[in-house]
């Protein structure tokens, strides 16, 4: 995901809607993440905030209706604004809205150039859930999608007007999410990822676990990447919560949602796997497995009174496991974690015993953090190092290693 709304070019069409304060947020986030972002606004989207705001936020011009019947040399703002955009964004896109543009109407700036446009238009509904459930609003909405119109359909929760239900519009960040996987190349499309992460827990008692300090981050870029790049991704998950939910791009595509299986123990999640894995094309062992676990867990609760003597045992090395049934056309990855001087002959070593085609070597200060120092070992034997990387960005760069890879054993046959 790193910088991918660099320069690109956002026109986002403002109606007049109580959600419009995220639209600030908004605007800020994706001009933050360095997309020019072109603003036109509504009559009504006027009465709940000044243009000014937005042209402070963006730092480009606010056009409004004021702007639909100017020329200015020789250029029709309307015209021009429709060539100007990559992709369209309206938001909130309230119910009359939604009306005016079903029934092709171009009575003010907005609807006009969005007549004019021939980039990629998403609506972000948003509205009462009656309104949302009412008959018209929805034929309006299958009418649009008819015509190649994106509908992202509004989250669930407490309304301004009092009511829960349907009809709030989605948090800034995930409607930025949908922008970024929106300009992701599709190049896992049809494929099959299977990821793991997280810290794997082995209980001690009813009540306590040995566990380690991954954070599953590594894990979750892996997952976000894959799924934005039309993956269909099977995430097994060994956190009891989820770090960002992702966005629902199955609303308008045909991009299936991650499938997250929720585990605990190492041997969950080699179970899960084997289910998983053979039908898949990329396998990603990014977890972080319990290496052992008490033989026999306490039954109840130990007390600091009771003499404490824990055996422990081996637990299930699930790479290894799932090596011994790849077959020619997977493409593996794993992870190695130790000392800086002993890090490359364990990295080298263990991508040789698991027959892993990636392995990516990290310092034992990695775990829980945003940033670390990497090494990517390659099926061709070459390597690329990091230097305070964030996992974001090494998400986003293995999967470009592992489309490259995906190409060239196609190119060889």
């Amino acid at each position: 995901m790193f910088e991918i709304l660099k320069d690109k070019q956002i026109l986002l069409g403002v109606c007049g809607g109580i959600a419009i304060y995220k639209v600030c947020e908004v605007v800020r986030l994706l001009t933050k993440a360095g997309a020019c972002v072109k603003v036109i606004m509504t009559n009504s989207a006027q009465k709940f905030i000044s243009p000014m705001v937005f042209s402070t936020l963006s730092g480009q011009r606010t056009y409004t209706e004021e702007d639909f019947f100017k020329v200015e040399e020789g250029k029709i703002f309307h015209i021009e604004l429709a060539k100007s955009g990559e992709v369209v964004l309206i938001l909130p896109a309230t119910a009359s809205f939604i009306s005016k543009l079903a029934s092709g109407q171009a009575s003010e700036l907005l609807l006009a150039t969005l007549l004019a446009t021939k980039a990629p238009v998403y609506l972000f509904p948003s509205m009462n859930v009656s309104m949302w459930e009412n008959p018209l609003v929805q034929e309006n909405l299958k009418k649009l999608k008819s015509f190649g119109y994106l509908i992202y359909e509004p989250s669930e929760g407490d309304l301004a007007c009092g009511e829960v239900g349907k009809g709030r519009l989605p948090e800034p960040s995930e409607i930025v999410e949908v922008v970024k996987a929106h300009f992701k190349e599709k190049s896992l499309k049809g494929k099959k990822v299977l990821i793991t992460g997280g810290p794997t827990k082995e209980p001690l008692d009813e009540v306590r676990f040995i566990t380690n300090a991954s954070s599953g981050k590594m894990a979750y870029f892996l997952s976000k990447e894959g799924y934005y790049r039309g993956a269909e991704v099977h995430l097994i998950w060994s956190i009891s919560e989820t770090l960002e939910n992702f966005p629902k791009l199955n609303y308008f595509s045909e991009i299936p949602f991650p499938k997250i299986y929720k585990v605990s123990t190492t041997k969950e999640m080699l179970e899960v796997c084997l289910k998983i894995f053979p039908e898949c094309d990329i396998a990603i062992f990014s977890a972080a497995p319990c290496d052992f676990r008490p033989k026999i867990p306490y039954p109840g609760k130990l007390k600091k009174t009771e003499k404490l003597i824990v055996e422990f045992e081996v637990t299930e090395d699930i790479s290894k496991t799932l090596s011994q049934i790849k077959k020619p056309h997977q493409i593996t990855v794993g992870f190695a974690l130790d000392e800086p001087s002993k890090l490359e002959n364990y990295a080298l070593s263990k991508k040789e015993e698991k027959k892993f085609d990636f392995i990516v070597a990290n310092p034992l200060s990695t775990p829980g953090k945003d940033f670390s120092d990497f090494i990517i070992y390659k099926p061709t034997k070459e390597r690329e190092e990091f230097k305070n990387f964030s996992k974001e960005f090494l998400a986003s760069h293995l999967l470009d290693l592992i489309t490259l890879e995906i190409f060239r054993r196609g190119a060889s046959c």
